[in-house]
């Protein structure tokens, strides 16, 4: 089998006319953590569709180890933990039930570990589920997502719309069922700094095309923020090499930027401006700089 648990391979989607996705292709190593990053739209749970086997895709490939999801669901969902966005829990059954129907589908369910969920997810046994809290409803899905210890896990906005001490156990249990036991995750969020506390590579969707997918060192090691005062005032930022986003007025502006430092630094000195500070941004400040970059060239198109 290939060392990478998912390979997608100019994968195309098209709902009526819109683009979902737009021959995208990437894949996710074995044993690393997995974050899908774009606004609401970019098509991050579409692509998660596919790799579940939800979806065929209208053009391109998916694997996911080694296997059609859509030919063989047997061979792939069996080796999945999956968590929808929606938390679509059957409402007629209390959490017991829920854990006794999920477990008949899992040969490798292991009840020890999913009472140790539950406890720590301070689950009720007795509660039914359209009771649960947001918060209770994403840690009951979690649980049995995790208690079969699938070697993959799929996670369509876990965190979302929780308050942070859930979203903390959701993390954790995250980064605890990698660092352990060398799971592999692909999860899709909106919340840049959590993706950034448990990454190992990241990929940025924006109208269903792919502008970036690396290991998130590499990331943030490419891009930096400068402040700059000019000589004079600038009615408007002046177009330089690698800067993506920008922002200020008059002699001293803020921006950043991608790779090209040599090259910046030449221009900067042309126009007899100074570098007053240099700092790393945030996954958060590179995902917008690099949204907003995309926007101008699609405007320019």
């Amino acid at each position: 089998m290939s060392e990478h648990v998912i390979e997608i391979s100019n994968l195309s989607r098209r709902f009526g006319k819109k683009q979902a996705l737009s021959d995208v292709s990437l894949s996710v190593p074995e044993g690393c953590v997995f974050g899908l990053v774009g606004e609401n739209g970019a098509g991050k749970t579409t692509l998660l569709k596919h790799v579940l086997g939800f979806l065929k895709p209208q053009q391109g490939s998916v694997r996911v180890f080694g296997l059609d999801p859509v030919a063989d669901p047997p061979g792939v969902l069996g080796r999945i933990g999956h968590l929808s966005e929606n938390r679509d829990l059957p409402a007629w059954m209390t959490v017991r039930e829920l854990i006794e129907f999920t477990r008949a589908f899992y040969p490798k369910w292991d009840p020890v570990y999913a009472e140790e969920l539950r406890m720590m997810f301070e689950l009720s046994l007795n509660q039914k589920v359209p009771t649960l809290s947001r918060g209770q409803l994403a840690r009951a899905g979690l649980l049995v997502a995790l208690a079969h210890r699938p070697p993959l896990l799929v996670l369509d906005e876990p965190s979302s719309g929780l308050d942070p001490v859930v979203r903390k156990d959701i993390l954790d249990a995250i980064i605890r069922t990698v660092v352990e036991e060398g799971r592999t995750v692909l999860f899709s969020s909106h919340l840049l700094d959590e993706v950034q506390r448990v990454s190992d590579r990241i990929a940025i969707l924006d109208q269903g095309k792919l502008l970036l997918t690396s290991p998130l060192d590499e990331v943030l090691v490419s891009h930096y923020q400068l402040t700059i005062r000019f000589l004079e005032p600038q009615p408007f930022f002046p177009q330089l090499t690698g800067a993506l986003m920008w922002s200020g007025s008059g002699r001293e502006w803020k921006i950043v930027c991608n790779g090209q430092k040599q090259e910046l630094e030449s221009e900067l000195e042309l126009m007899e401006a100074e570098i007053l500070d240099q700092t790393a941004p945030t996954l958060e400040e590179i995902f917008v700089a690099r949204m907003k970059s995309a926007q101008r060239a699609s405007a320019q198109e």
